[in-house]
C-alpha cells in the first residue's frame, strides 16, 4: 500500500492571516477559531512566515509579572495594561517567524512528521508546485490519519 502523502491529510482551508493584520486581530482570530498558530500571507496570498501564541507570549514576556500584590502592583498594573494595549498594536509581520519549514503536496507522511519532530512545531505549511499555500497539516490531523489508518487493518 501507497504511503499516504502531505495532501491526502492537510487541511485545504488553512486559516491565514496578513502580514499587516494586528495582534489583537491575530489574537481574535486565534481565540475564535480555537487554534494556536497560523500561516501568514502578504498582499499576493504568498507564504510569508508563520506566527503562533507562543510568539505573542514570548515577546510580550518582558511586561512586568509576576508581582505580589501590594500598592505598586496597582501602580505598575496601569502602566502594564497601557504597554498591552500599544503592544497589541504592533503588526504580525514584527514578530513571526519567517524561516520556516514546509512541506509539499506530495511529500510523504513520515518525512512531514520528520520535520515536525525535528524541528519541535505543531503545524507546518503545505505549499504547491508554485510555493503557494495550498494547506496546513496539524499534530491533530497527523494523528486523525493515525486512527483511520488503523481502522482500516
Amino acid at each position: 500500500m501507497a504511503e499516504l502523502l502531505a495532501k491526502n491529510i492537510m487541511t485545504k482551508k488553512a486559516i491565514t492571516i496578513n502580514k499587516n493584520a494586528t495582534l489583537a486581530e491575530l489574537s481574535e482570530l486565534l481565540i475564535k477559531n480555537r487554534i494556536s498558530g497560523v500561516p501568514v500571507v502578504d498582499e499576493k496570498g504568498e507564504l510569508a512566515g508563520i506566527i503562533t501564541e507562543a510568539d505573542i507570549i514570548v515577546k510580550e514576556s518582558s511586561l512586568p509579572f509576576p508581582l505580589s500584590f501590594s500598592y505598586t502592583f496597582l501602580e505598575k498594573f496601569e502602566s502594564y495594561t497601557k504597554s498591552t494595549k500599544e503592544y497589541f498594536k504592533t503588526r504580525v509581520e514584527e514578530i513571526m517567524t519567517i524561516n520556516i519549514k514546509v512541506a509539499t503536496e506530495d511529500m510523504p507522511i513520515s518525512k512531514v512528521v520528520n520535520i515536525m519532530i525535528n524541528n519541535d512545531i505543531n503545524r507546518l505549511p503545505v505549499v504547491d508546485d508554485n510555493n503557494k499555500l495550498s494547506g496546513i497539516i496539524s499534530r491533530a490531523d497527523i494523528i486523525k490519519s493515525m486512527i483511520a489508518e488503523n481502522k482500516k487493518k
